[in-house]
């Protein structure tokens, strides 16, 4: 008995990486896969049907069911074409797992509108379109069949909630993912969906384009006996994507780093000191000498890194 025994998944961005591994284990753990990945280059550019369609017949070479899709998370039409495939191929779908995203690394200086809006499409409306059309199906499925556990994971990142140079775009996407996970959670709860996202750190086509990342691995690599385990094997992160998507899993709404053999909770975002005046408004001067002790604190991120 696998821990996914007869849920439906779709998995975006499954055609490489960390998607790949997700959708290879989800099926090995008993689950009936959709592997969606458009087969675009790193900066979202081009197509190819080939990433998605060996990952399905890999899987089904294990024995394992999986169909391949090739639709543009993106678009409302293509996110509504994946959700009808799921049904149709398999009867129903119960876990969505938001994976696909690419990269547009500049300088904010040098950043050109197209960087940021194509991050944003792909990242955040990659999310939020498959996410609607799933939420949808689940919302009619609750009036017809009553409420059933259903599942969603969304993929954050470091570069959004630690922050990383050249990155202001995909940052700030991806730490929009955290606000998304969070809100969703809260509508979605009523008709049985469990949401959560992670920050997965693995090595990966994505990872190794960001400048430095390549001079940095082949250091580690010569520094570090890889022959048992590699940290850095995108395979670590799917087994706690895999148990998030479990139908009795009591996750809801959190954030989670995951590296190697280590899951991080992240907290949200909280107050943690406040100034206040009874009656009026504050003046400038007082405020400068009131508010300037936000300013000193020094805050422990607890970097994993």
């Amino acid at each position: 008995m696998g821990a996914l025994d007869g849920r439906v998944a779709i998995i975006t961005g499954a055609g490489r990486g960390v998607g790949r591994e997700h959708a290879l284990l989800f099926a090995s753990e008993g689950a009936m896969v959709v592997v969606n990945d458009l087969g675009a280059a790193n900066d979202g550019s081009g197509s190819d049907v080939g990433p998605a369609q060996e990952v399905v017949n890999e899987i089904t070479a294990a024995g394992g069911a999986a169909v391949a899709n090739t639709d543009d998370v993106a678009s409302t039409e293509g996110a509504q074409r994946m959700i009808d495939q799921a049904i149709d191929t398999f009867g129903d779908l119960n876990i969505l797992v938001n994976n696909a995203g690419i990269l547009r690394d500049r300088m904010l200086v040098n950043m050109s509108d197209a960087d940021w809006d194509d991050i944003m499409r792909v990242t955040l409306r990659g999310h939020f379109a498959p996410t609607r059309a799933a939420a949808q199906y689940w919302r009619r499925m609750s009036k017809d069949r009553g409420v059933t556990p259903s599942n969603i994971v969304n993929t954050s990142s470091t570069s959004g909630l630690f922050g990383n140079v050249g990155q202001s775009n995909y940052g700030a996407a991806k730490s929009g993912l955290g606000s998304f996970t969070h809100i969703v959670q809260m509508e979605l709860e009523r008709y049985g969906v469990t949401v959560n996202a992670i920050a997965p750190s693995a090595r990966t086509r994505l990872t190794m384009s960001v400048p430095g990342a390549q001079e940095r691995e082949a250091e580690r690599l010569a520094s570090t006996d890889i022959s048992e385990w590699d940290a850095r094997d995108p395979a670590n992160i799917s087994p706690f994507v895999a148990y998030l998507s479990t139908a009795d899993c009591p996750s809801k709404g959190r954030t989670y780093f995951v590296q190697g053999g280590a899951v991080y909770l992240f907290q949200p975002w909280a107050i943690v000191d406040s100034i206040e005046k009874d009656g009026g408004f504050w003046t400038v001067e007082e405020l400068q000498q009131q508010a300037a002790k936000f300013a000193t604190y020094e805050f422990d991120l607890r970097l994993p890194y």
